[in-house]
C-alpha cells in the first residue's frame, strides 16, 4: 500500500481496491491501520459536482521506510570534509563523485543504440540505486525519466550541491540529441523528480 502510494501518488481508496483487486472497505481498514501509525494522512477535494473525494498520501514519517542509502552517515561525513577541508575540499568531492557516475553511466549506455532504450535502461540504473525510477513517453513523444524516491534526499536537503548536477550528468550520458529539462523537483517540494528528454530536430543545412 505504502508503495503504491509512493509511485503513483495521491490515491482514493476506491482506485486503491482497483489496483490491488480487494474492496474499497478492505482498503479503507488498512488505510486506518496505517494512518493510526503516523504513515499515511488524507486531503478531501471536491473535483466536481457531488461530494468530496478523499486522497490518501504518504506523511513524512511514510516516506522514511523508503530506502535512504545512509543519508544519516552520509550527512555527517560531508559535514567533516566542510569543516577539515572548506569548501574547495567539499567541491572536489562531489566533483570527483560527478565524474565516477558519469563514467559509469557512459559505460552502461554505449553499447544502447536507441534513445527510447538508454533511458529505460538509465532508469534501471537509477532504480538500482534507489530512486524507484521509471520511464514513458508524453504526448508529444519526449521521454520521460521520473524517479519517484531520493535515496540521498536527507543528505542533499542539507547539501543541495549533492544533486545540483543531475541535470548536466544525465544530459552527458545520453548525448547531444536530446535536450534534458528537470519540471519536478523534490527538493522544491514535488513528491518526485521527473525529467524531460526532448530530442533536438536538427535541420539540415542545404548547400550554399
Amino acid at each position: 500500500m505504502l508503495y503504491s502510494l509512493k509511485v503513483a501518488g495521491p490515491q482514493t481508496a476506491t482506485s486503491l481496491g482497483q489496483r490491488f483487486h480487494i474492496t474499497a472497505v478492505a482498503v479503507r481498514q488498512m488505510l486506518g491501520r496505517l494512518h493510526e501509525a503516523g504513515l499515511v494522512d488524507f486531503e478531501d477535494l471536491r473535483e466536481s459536482v457531488g461530494r468530496p473525494k478523499r486522497f490518501w498520501h504518504l506523511t513524512d514519517a511514510g516516506n522514511s521506510q523508503f530506502p535512504d542509502n545512509h543519508a544519516v552517515l552520509t550527512t555527517d561525513i560531508l559535514a567533516s570534509v566542510s569543516a577539515i577541508f572548506g569548501n574547495e575540499g567539499l567541491e572536489r568531492l562531489i566533483s570527483h563523485r560527478e565524474q565516477a557516475t558519469l563514467d559509469q553511466y557512459k559505460i552502461a549506455l554505449e553499447s544502447v543504440e536507441t534513445m527510447e532504450a538508454k533511458v529505460e535502461e538509465l532508469a534501471k540504473i537509477r532504480s538500482a540505486e534507489g530512486y524507484m525510477a521509471t520511464s514513458e513517453r508524453d504526448a508529444d513523444g519526449n521521454f520521460i525519466l521520473i524517479e519517484n524516491h531520493c535515496p540521498i534526499c536527507v543528505a542533499a536537503r542539507s547539501c543541495q550541491k549533492l544533486c545540483r548536477s543531475e541535470l548536466e550528468i544525465f544530459q552527458a550520458a545520453l548525448g547531444p540529441s536530446v535536450e534534458v529539462d528537470r519540471f519536478e523537483h523534490i527538493l522544491k517540494g514535488a513528491r518526485r523528480c521527473a525529467y524531460k528528454i526532448k530530442p533536438i530536430q536538427r535541420k539540415a543545412l542545404g548547400r550554399q
